[in-house]
C-alpha cells in the first residue's frame, strides 16, 4: 500500500467482514445479529460500514440517537434500525424515517404511544428495555404491569423486542454478577411475554457477552466493539482484526539544543541535544492533551517515538533522536500491529474512547 502523504484514517472493510464472520461463528444459526454503528461506527464511518454490513446480511442495526438513524436511512440502509436512546422531541422523526425506539421509562413509553396514535400508526415496532443492574436506562421488573396496561389499551404499537444490557460481561471476575443479570432478565422477560401473549425477540449480549456467555445469546445479540476489532481481552482480540489505521506524516524536523523547550507553556525542556519531528494531528483530531508529555507515542519506521510537550490543537511533536527518518515520512498512530488498545492503555483509558474521538476532519480512506 502507498505511504500516506497526509493525516488519514484507513478503514479496512475486509477486516470488518472477518470480524463479523468470527463473531457469527459463536452463534447458533437461528440467532440474529444486530450491528451497533453508533458514534460514526465507533469513530470510523457509519454510512460505509453499515452499507458493507447490510451487504453481508446482518439482521438489525443500532444507533444511539435519532439523528444517527436518519443518516443511515439517507445513506440507503433499509434494514431495521434500533435507536437506543431516543428523546421524545424526535419521536415524529423516528416514525417518519421508520426507526425503532428503545422505550425505557413510563414517560417515553406513554409519549411514544401518544405520538403513534396521532400519526395513525398500527403495530409500530418498539423495543422495551429493562434495567438489570447497569443502572443507566431501563424499566424495573415491578414496572411490568404498568407496561402491559399501556400496551393492551392500544394497537398503535407492538413490542418487537425486550432487552437489557450487561454491565461487566468482559470481566470474568464478575461472573456471579453477570449471571445474576442474566437470571433477572430471563425472569422479567418471561413475565412480560406471558402477559403480551406473543413472543418478541429477546436480546441481552454485547460483544463480550457473545464471547463469554453463549447461554445468553437468546434470539439476537448486539455487537459493537468486536466488529471494529477489539475483543475486550488479549486472547479474544487476537481473533479479531482492528479495522482502522490512523496515519500521518512528518511535516518538519528540528534539532533541539540542550536547555531548549518544545511547545506551548514550554512543557518539555531538553536535557540533551535531540531531534524532534512535528506531525499534523492534534487534540482537535482526537489526540487529547493527555497523550502529551511522554505519555503517548507513535511509530516512525517501526520505532516507538514519544510525544513530547503539550499536544497542540493541530500538531504533536515527537522525539525521533534515535530514528532514521526524513520530512515527509509516514508515521503510525495506531494500526492492526500497533493497536489503539495499546496506545489507550498507555494513558489509562480504553480503545473505545480513543477510536470514537477521531475527528471527522480527518480524511477516511476505504480499502477492500
Amino acid at each position: 500500500m502507498d505511504k500516506t502523504q497526509e493525516t488519514i484514517l484507513e478503514i479496512d472493510l475486509n477486516a470488518v467482514t472477518h470480524n463479523l464472520k468470527y463473531l457469527k461463528s459463536k452463534l447458533q444459526s437461528k440467532t440474529k445479529f444486530l450491528a451497533v454503528v453508533k458514534a460514526f461506527a465507533y469513530g470510523s464511518d457509519a454510512e460505509q460500514i453499515a452499507l458493507h454490513l447490510q451487504d453481508l446480511d446482518v439482521d438489525y442495526f443500532a444507533v444511539a440517537y435519532t439523528s444517527e438513524g436518519v443518516v443511515l436511512r439517507d445513506a440507503g440502509i433499509t434494514k431495521p434500525i434500533l435507536v437506543l436512546h431516543p428523546q421524545p422531541i424526535n419521536f415524529k422523526t423516528i416514525i417518519d424515517r421508520c426507526l425503532e425506539p428503545s422505550l425505557y421509562s413510563a414517560r417515553v413509553l406513554k409519549t411514544f404511544i401518544e405520538c403513534t396514535k396521532k400519526e395513525k400508526q398500527t403495530n409500530y415496532p418498539i423495543h422495551i428495555k429493562f434495567n438489570t443492574g447497569l443502572n443507566r436506562l431501563g424499566f424495573w421488573e415491578n414496572d411490568i404491569d404498568f407496561i402491559h396496561t399501556q400496551l393492551k389499551e392500544t394497537n398503535s404499537v407492538k413490542v418487537a423486542s425486550v432487552f437489557s444490557h450487561l454491565a461487566a460481561s468482559e470481566d470474568l471476575q464478575e461472573k456471579e454478577f453477570t449471571n445474576t443479570q442474566i437470571s433477572c432478565f430471563t425472569n422479567t422477560s418471561k413475565k412480560l411475554v406471558a402477559l403480551l401473549g406473543y413472543h418478541p425477540m429477546l436480546h441481552l449480549c454485547n460483544t463480550s457477552g457473545i464471547l463469554n456467555y453463549p447461554e445468553a445469546h437468546l434470539d439476537m445479540v448486539r455487537c459493537g466493539i468486536g466488529l471494529y476489532g477489539f475483543g475486550n481481552s488479549k486472547e479474544e482480540s487476537k481473533n479479531l482484526k482492528p479495522i482502522a489505521a490512523l496515519k500521518s506524516v512528518i511535516s518538519q524536523i528540528h534539532l533541539i539544543e540542550k536547555g531548549e523547550t518544545v511547545g506551548y507553556n514550554r512543557a518539555f525542556k531538553s536535557e540533551k541535544k535531540l531531534k524532534t519531528a512535528t506531525v499534523p494531528i492534534g487534540h482537535a483530531d482526537g489526540i487529547g492533551r493527555h497523550f502529551g508529555n511522554e505519555n503517548g507515542f507513535v511509530f516512525v519506521n517501526n520505532a516507538k517515538c514519544n510525544i513530547i510537550g503539550n499536544v497542540c490543537m493541530d500538531m504533536i511533536m515527537i522525539d525521533v533522536t534515535n530514528v532514521d527518518c526524513n520530512e515527509g515520512d509516514e508515521i503510525i498512530i495506531f494500526n492492526n500491529q500497533h493497536t489503539a488498545e495499546h496506545l489507550a492503555e498507555a494513558i489509562d483509558t480504553i480503545s473505545y474512547e480513543l477510536i470514537t474521538s477521531i475527528s471527522r476532519r480527518i480524511k477516511r480512506k476505504f480499502t477492500k
